[in-house]
């Protein structure tokens, strides 16, 4: 099983979070029909709020050395926690690194969580089911909510689950 570690990105992984974003909303604009803005990058407010907003936090995922993957929370501050973003490369997908980087985040910030996905990311659907299993065993909800401003999407899926202190 790869080594992992997972820690919280500082200004110096700014630049290495902006390549893994790229990649992450390249993955999902499969998803979503979204293209990238004029200059090749897609929207990045999320990112940004991760390095910028007190509620929010952002993490980088490393095999070894190497960055495997990016996690990014909002709600910390808040009455959830919400895992607003997670990434893992695909040459580190299907290693284990996914769920115990899930994991690890999540446990670094007890009480009640929420994750939302897509029914048609088939991937991310057993993931995260996993993922609120491992954590949460048989205690986890799952419910469709509309994604808010965009009623012409099918809802997104969200886990909710609570972790112990």
């Amino acid at each position: 099983m790869p080594v992992l570690s997972v820690r919280l990105a500082t200004a110096a992984d700014h630049p290495t979070l902006e390549c893994l974003w790229l990649m992450f909303r390249h993955d999902m604009s499969e998803f979503r029909g979204q293209l990238p803005n004029s200059d090749g990058t897609f929207r990045d407010e999320r990112l940004q709020a991760a390095f910028t907003d007190p509620g929010w936090a952002a993490y980088l995922l490393l095999s070894g050395d190497q960055p495997a993957g990016l996690a990014l929370v909002r709600g910390l501050t808040g009455p959830k926690h919400v895992l607003s973003s997670f990434f893992v490369v695909r040459g580190a997908r299907r290693t284990g690194i996914g769920l115990r980087a899930a994991r690890e985040v999540a446990t670094r910030h007890p009480g009640p969580w929420e994750v939302a996905f897509q029914d048609d990311n088939e991937a991310a659907v057993h993931f995260w089911r996993r993922v609120a299993a491992a954590i949460a065993s048989d205690t986890w909800t799952e419910e469709r909510r509309a994604v808010p401003g965009q009623p012409g999407l099918p809802p997104d899926v969200w886990i909710s689950f609570e972790v112990p202190a």
